[in-house]
């Protein structure tokens, strides 16, 4: 499943929010894990409002006591620090994810400049578009720090197509491992959710539409169930749940209410990850995100 976390750190507080998510995954799957820091070329004297590793000797002993105060005895800790400085830290880093072979990037999903431009558009989504290892990005707390992590209840959107259920396999290994419960959800719009054509089709056939809408209720309620008897006799604890509107907003929602302390979401990688589902659902689920988000690319 997942034997190997590569975590890109850029030595600031912030960048560090994803270590408590890579520490308790490493030491419930005996995973091990490779500290990067990439030397930029022209680094910027601060990053965070803190003092910026620009120099490889600095980065090594940095990612060294990383490596020591937070990740239990047991876990192996790698570090590796590329000087090679390169034009673009973003391209670097999904260069080293395909080189280092990880099974998961764990990074933080916010922050500005070099290395610590963790945004959820801008390296996350080349790791995922250019390579095929699924992205774990962890929010960090209101004031910048490092939340806990604990996950006990995994929440997995679904489409009923099996390119967007890539990402439920994991899941469910992620809830054997870690004792979590998977609640399944699927999104089926309202008439005044509904975009492009499907909308102008909907003004001139409400009926229909609201015909049309109901079977799709239906048969996302059909397909939620098959999977969760196929889990739940491999021993798991699943949720099922419909749910109506925008996609984007009702995984929000759904998220805080189930109290999910992780997502798993497919994605085919495109322009921001505005491609969650075809297109339905925007990067606005990262960004206002405060649960974790887990990423797994969708082949093409």
């Amino acid at each position: 499943m997942l034997s190997h976390l590569l975590v890109p750190l850029d030595g600031s507080r912030l960048a560090e929010a994803a270590l408590p998510a890579a520490a308790a995954l490493a030491a419930r799957l005996a995973a091990r894990v490779t500290l990067l820091h990439v030397v930029e070329r022209d680094p910027p004297r601060a990053v965070h409002g803190e003092r910026h590793l620009g120099e490889a000797a600095e980065a090594r002993a940095y990612l060294e006591e990383v490596a020591g105060r937070a990740f239990p005895a047991g876990v192996a800790v790698a570090s590796h620090v590329h000087e090679g400085a390169p034009d673009e830290v973003v391209a670097s880093i999904v260069a080293h994810a395909g080189e280092l072979a990880p099974d998961l990037v764990v990074m933080c999903t916010h922050g500005r400049g070099g290395l610590g431009r963790l945004l959820f558009g801008s390296i996350a989504q080349k790791v995922i578009g250019r390579g095929p290892t699924p992205v774990l990005v962890v929010p960090p707390t209101p004031e910048g720090g490092a939340p806990p992590f604990a996950c006990r209840r995994v929440l997995v959107p679904l489409d009923g197509t099996s390119a967007h259920e890539v990402g439920l396999p994991l899941a469910a290994a992620l809830g054997r491992a870690l004792g979590a419960a998977l609640h399944l959800a699927a999104v089926v719009p309202t008439r005044a959710t509904l975009t492009g054509e499907q909308a102008a089709a909907a003004q001139l056939l409400p009926r229909a539409t609201a015909a049309m809408l109901e079977v799709q209720r239906e048969e996302a309620e059909a397909h939620l169930a098959d999977h969760a008897g196929s889990l739940g006799a491999a021993g798991l604890v699943v949720t099922t749940e419909v749910c109506r509107g925008d996609a984007a907003a009702v995984i929000q929602d759904c998220a805080a209410r189930v109290q999910a302390d992780l997502v798993v979401l497919a994605s085919h990688g495109r322009v921001g990850l505005d491609a969650f589902f075809a297109g339905s659902v925007s990067a606005t689920v990262a960004r206002r995100a405060t649960t974790p988000l887990l990423v797994v690319p969708i082949a093409r």
